[in-house]
């Protein structure tokens, strides 16, 4: 597929291996027909950012081996419908969330970013800077959840290159509570570029990829 070549290409520019970056297509909004057309082209790992989103598109054939990823903000009350379908959450915030997910019974670990705010915008979710590192340390000590490393996303009409400078940095905080912390989410559409220069191991990539989706027009 087209942008898997444009996807190599950078990488080797920045100096790094393929092998080290982990592309996310992201479907919301699209068909769970769209979804099965990525799959049988080999992409297996997919994002939503909705339980809904999620739940529309579990019971479609072909989609069995799917590796879904949860982006979107995380509502405590769908908190655990959520964990039990995701392979990932790149969207834990607050530890509330994770105080929650420890008190159900899950029958499998889920793997969890900690999503940072680089702005401070409540909408978008993310713990400020200076909650990252106890936000960390409680992931790290939860029953069900995998600490994999930080997640963030640029702020509006920031440079894209000096926000993922400051989310590399940031990840040595998680690194410090967990070595094994290693990953980066970071990089979407617009600013997957400079987020490969700066080290991210995981693009969450849309419309880049499956167009602008049909109710978006």
């Amino acid at each position: 597929m087209a942008y898997r070549a444009a996807l190599a290409e950078e990488i080797a520019r920045a100096g790094r291996s393929v092998a080290d970056v982990h592309l996310i297509a992201v479907t919301k909004y699209h068909s769970a027909a769209l979804a099965a057309e990525l799959v049988a082209a080999g992409q297996l790992d997919l994002g939503e950012n909705t339980l809904q989103g999620l739940r529309g598109k579990l019971a479609e054939p072909g989609l069995e081996a799917v590796r879904w990823h949860f982006l979107g903000r995380l509502q405590r009350n769908k908190a655990t419908a959520v964990a039990r379908v995701a392979t990932c959450i790149h969207s834990i915030d607050r530890p509330e969330l994770v105080d929650h997910l420890d008190r159900v019974e899950l029958d499998r670990p889920v793997d969890a970013f900690v999503q940072v705010s680089l702005d401070g915008d409540p909408t978008r979710g993310g713990v400020a800077v200076a909650g990252l590192e106890p936000l960390a340390e409680r992931v790290a000590a939860s029953r069900h959840l995998r600490l994999r490393g930080i997640m963030a996303v640029a702020p509006v009409g920031a440079d894209a290159d000096a926000a993922f400078a400051r989310v590399r940095e940031l990840a040595e905080v998680v690194r410090g509570v967990d070595p094994a912390a290693t990953a980066i989410s970071a990089g979407m559409s617009s600013d997957w570029r400079a987020a490969v220069r700066h080290g991210a191991t995981h693009l969450r990539i849309g419309t880049a990829i499956t167009g602008v989706p049909e109710t978006h027009r």
